[in-house]
């Protein structure tokens, strides 16, 4: 995992040497300055040791002896000013030493502010990426339900139209077993009556004959009738199967 530069820690040699040298320069001693002077480290490891730089720049010299009561008053005046004096000075490193380490935590409390919007971004931006993760994955097993009905619902379809061809294949079969029955009874009604014929012809007269040879010729061609109505049925119900192919 690559590593930003400007968030390593850094020591407290280190920002010692680059404040003294700000100092030396004449310019402020900011944690961005003495950052931009490093090149590295995070603004908390270099106001840790900002801090500490100036609290021993800011510490005052050992105080001077009590001048002595033999003194004379001139000269107690003149060093009461010069003691009072000397505590300003002190006292304005300290105050501007305070001012900029003040600065340096309003910068820090900037820097901070900037790191939870960031932060506050980021988990905005996660939050976000997972909801549309959520809407993906909730899509992809709708669509993976539908495909599943699709290809139930494709086997039924040819479930069914094999059962139809089965059916078509039996009816086909069964018209043409009832094509051949109808052939052999014909057949076999005409040699019989044929027989008859014959037979009835010697017996009786030709008259008698004929009259009988009349009546078995109507019979034939209403049994023939009917014959072809039910040809005629069994092709409507074969063209019926066929349309529901």
């Amino acid at each position: 995992m690559k590593t930003d530069k400007a968030h390593l820690d850094v020591t407290l040699d280190d920002v010692v040497a680059a404040a003294t040298t700000l100092q030396d320069e004449r310019q402020r001693v900011t944690i961005e300055a003495v950052r931009a002077r490093i090149g590295a480290g995070s603004a908390r490891a270099i106001q840790r040791h900002l801090a500490a730089w100036r609290a021993s720049q800011a510490q005052a010299p050992d105080a001077p002896d009590a001048p002595s009561a033999e003194l004379p008053p001139a000269l107690l005046a003149d060093l009461g000013r010069w003691a009072r004096q000397f505590a300003d000075d002190a006292g304005a490193g300290t105050r501007d030493a305070l001012a900029r380490l003040e600065a340096d935590m309003d910068s820090l409390l900037a820097a901070s502010e900037e790191l939870d919007a960031e932060l506050n971004e980021t988990r905005s931006a996660r939050e976000r990426a997972q909801l549309i993760a959520d809407e993906r994955n909730e899509e992809i097993d709708r669509l993976t339900a539908e495909l599943r009905n699709a290809r139930q619902v494709a086997a039924d379809a040819l479930v069914g139209k094999a059962k139809d061809q089965l059916a078509i294949d039996g009816k086909d079969a069964q018209l043409a077993d009832l094509r051949q029955q109808l052939e052999r009874n014909v057949a076999a009604t005409a040699a019989e009556s044929d027989a008859r014929l014959r037979a009835q012809m010697e017996l009786v007269g030709v008259t008698t004959e004929r009259d009988n040879l009349a009546a078995e010729v109507k019979e034939l061609r209403t049994r023939l009738d009917t014959s072809r109505t039910e040809r005629s049925n069994l092709r409507a119900e074969l063209e019926t199967l066929r349309t529901r192919k």
